[in-house]
């Protein structure tokens, strides 16, 4: 048997900070401190070449349970829907009105951050209600 890894997951995006900082709100996640040496992730980038400044962001898991997130720049938009996507889990444990009225809490929250509603799937016989969305350069996301 193999073990478990650890992962991170990458994003691609146009402003990394921005994207970040979005995440870090929607996961309750944290910015990790600077690189030894700096007091502030402005000091650093301000150390780097120009063309290198702002390129990637990170933020983590404060428990340490979740996986990293990494966000780094690219030239390209976004031009086609995600292959793989994050469900954020807001609704675990809950059924019907109950489950569906705490998605809808949880996406008016992440609207007011620059989040958009793409969808909402109430329940049928075979799945529990989510809701589809999209971060703030467009990657969707499911609320379920």
């Amino acid at each position: 048997m193999a073990s478990v890894k650890q992962f991170q997951v990458t994003f691609d995006c146009a402003d990394p900070e921005r994207v970040a900082r979005f995440w870090c709100e929607v996961l309750g996640y944290v910015v990790p401190p600077p690189p030894d040496g700096f007091a502030t992730w402005d000091d650093f980038n301000g150390s780097l070449p120009p063309e290198e400044r702002g390129a990637w962001s990170v933020c983590k898991d404060p428990t340490g349970v979740g996986p990293r997130m990494y966000f780094q720049r690219v030239p390209e938009g976004k031009v086609a829907k995600n292959r793989v996507h994050l469900d954020v889990r807001a609704g675990t444990g809950l059924v019907g009105e109950e489950r569906l009225a705490t998605l809808q809490a949880e996406c008016d929250r992440l609207v007011t951050l620059g989040a958009v509603c793409l969808q909402v799937l109430p329940a049928d016989e075979e799945n529990e209600s989510c809701i589809v969305m999209q971060d703030i350069e467009g990657n969707e996301f499911c609320l379920d």
